[in-house]
């Protein structure tokens, strides 16, 4: 009589033969119930799983490839910093690309993660998915973070609607009327406007024009302090800004200090993402706090199931918080 194979206990519990691997070692994430029912099916068969080691390399890398746009903005850098130490306590080690918002050099790391044979993506470029044809011809597991690349695809993001709404209705509630919202002028899909859509929504709600200043993401430093220069010179009403990021945010602050505009006194801004690290440098910007922790670890969790071949919800959608700061005036009771 044969010895019985890790497929047939893969069989048997009605599993992937990866998931047993995984009970086996105890790696990532696992269900109590997946659990019992791997080790009820090995003792059915009478399995040993002395030969586990050479089956799970044969099938698995064990390792995950990450591209994000820049490393240098603070909210990637830490979502790679959480990302790469949940994967690790799950066992799996990392390779990260850092596409630099370069269509070429993002289709370049893609290509070698692929070649490599990586078990799973973690993407969260900026760049069009129409551009990059991979993503869309690929059956490797993927999760796209705060971007849209195809209906198959899980995507995880914070709740850009509600955090459009909340810091536009800040700024007005603390009696901001001419307000203006600085975005990406890289449009790929509906998805990826919501914060837009709804400071537009909410200040047309309250009969006042909105005005979105477009900035290219890839941008240098010194564009970057030009164009907000220009802003205070296009728009030299203005009095309430949302920024699509903290460093954005900063950099307008910078601007302003410049140019003598007294904050919050004279213009009051609130940033997007609320990384540690940008609200102990700068702990006077008002923000937008995404969770990126959690984002992380919804993130390594899903790739997971995917990789295992369990189901997967196609959208998930984690909320947000307002943290005021000194750059917004406090509001008032009436």
């Amino acid at each position: 009589m044969s010895q019985p194979t890790l497929n047939d206990v893969a069989k048997v519990a009605k599993v992937s033969a990866t998931t047993v691997s995984r009970v086996i070692n105890r790696r990532g994430y696992l269900s109590k119930e997946t659990i019992a029912k791997v080790e009820q099916a090995m003792k059915k068969l009478n399995y040993r799983p002395n030969i586990i080691a050479k089956q799970l390399q044969a099938q698995r890398t064990m390792t995950i490839g990450i591209l994000v746009p820049t490393i240098a903005n603070p909210f990637f850098g830490q979502l790679t910093y959480e990302l790469e130490r949940q994967f690790f306590k799950n066992g799996f080690r990392v390779m990260i690309g850092n596409a630099e918002n370069d269509v070429a050099k993002e289709r370049a790391y893609l290509k070698q993660l692929l070649a490599r044979q990586v078990d799973g993506l973690v993407i969260a470029t900026h760049n069009h998915q129409q551009q990059i044809p991979e993503y869309q011809h690929t059956n490797m597991p993927i999760v796209s973070i705060d971007r849209y690349l195809r209906s198959t695809i899980p995507n995880i993001s914070s709740d850009n609607y509600a955090g459009g709404r909340l810091a536009t209705l800040a700024l007005l509630e603390r009696g901001a009327r001419h307000i203006i919202h600085t975005d990406s002028e890289q449009l790929f899909d509906h998805h990826d406007y919501l914060r837009q859509q709804v400071y537009e929504d909410v200040m047309k709600e309250h009969h006042l024009v909105p005005h979105t200043y477009s900035v290219n993401f890839g941008s240098t430093q010194q564009d970057k302090e030009e164009l907000f220069n220009q802003l205070f010179t296009e728009y030299p009403d203005v009095d309430g800004i949302f920024a699509s990021n903290d460093m954005d945010a900063v950099m307008i602050l910078q601007a302003a200090k410049r140019r003598g505009i007294k904050v919050p006194d004279e213009l009051q801004v609130i940033g997007y993402d609320g990384v540690p690290t940008t609200r102990m440098m700068v702990p006077e910007l008002a923000t937008i706090e995404q969770p990126i922790n959690q984002m992380a670890q919804l993130a390594v969790k899903v790739l997971q199931h995917e990789i295992d071949q369990q189901p997967v919800e196609k959208s998930y959608t984690l909320p947000v918080k307002f943290l005021p700061a000194a750059s917004v005036k406090p509001v008032t009771a009436e």
